[in-house]
């Protein structure tokens, strides 16, 4: 029987990872976002997952560097307002691996992240959840990120690659019992 189950926003983030003049890293999060997987029974092995995020909700602790990123010369927000991840999940080893299509700004590529599966749990209210934690790399030009700018001394100020951590929580969506 399929089970959905919805990312819990309270219990999850979405977090991203970038060299800084090749020298720091700098990191960012994403404050508003959503997403589901649909399993058949308890493993979560074939489930099909979704995920959309909000580029505007992007958030570095730096104002002038979060209105940088929605700007066009980044995630130009007001035009491509969401970030949108399908796909499935599939064993690998003791863990899972999901393997989709991300789109950025209308570019669609194929991508696969490692998924560490933190097991399942019943809360004090009853409900049903999972914890799973994502990680990856993309290539931030493949999907039109691809503002640069070089310093006097040749460094880069923005690296290429961009690593990508989630910590997801979902919670499974029980069917309302109808009423006589």
């Amino acid at each position: 029987m399929a089970k959905t189950w919805n990312i819990d926003p309270t219990h999850s983030e979405v977090q991203f990872k970038v060299k800084h003049l090749v020298i720091s890293t700098v990191t960012g999060s994403f404050k508003s976002f959503s997403g589901s997987v649909i399993s058949e029974g308890d493993d979560f092995d074939g489930a099909k997952a979704t995920f959309s995020l909000e580029t505007a909700s992007v958030d570095t602790n730096v104002a002038d560097r979060d209105g940088h990123l929605r700007s066009p010369e980044f995630f130009d927000s007001e035009n491509f307002p969401l970030l949108t991840f399908k796909g499935k999940v599939a064993k690998a080893g003791d863990d899972y691996k999901l393997v989709g299509d991300l789109t950025i700004k209308d570019i669609t590529k194929p991508v696969e992240l490692a998924v560490e599966f933190g097991g399942k749990m019943v809360d004090g209210y009853g409900q049903h959840k999972a914890g799973f934690e994502i990680t990856g790399k993309i290539n931030r030009k493949e999907f039109g990120l691809t503002w640069s700018m070089v310093t006097e001394a040749g460094g880069v100020v923005v690296g290429d690659d961009v690593k990508l951590l989630l910590n997801v929580q979902v919670v499974e969506q029980v069917e309302e019992a109808a009423t006589a």
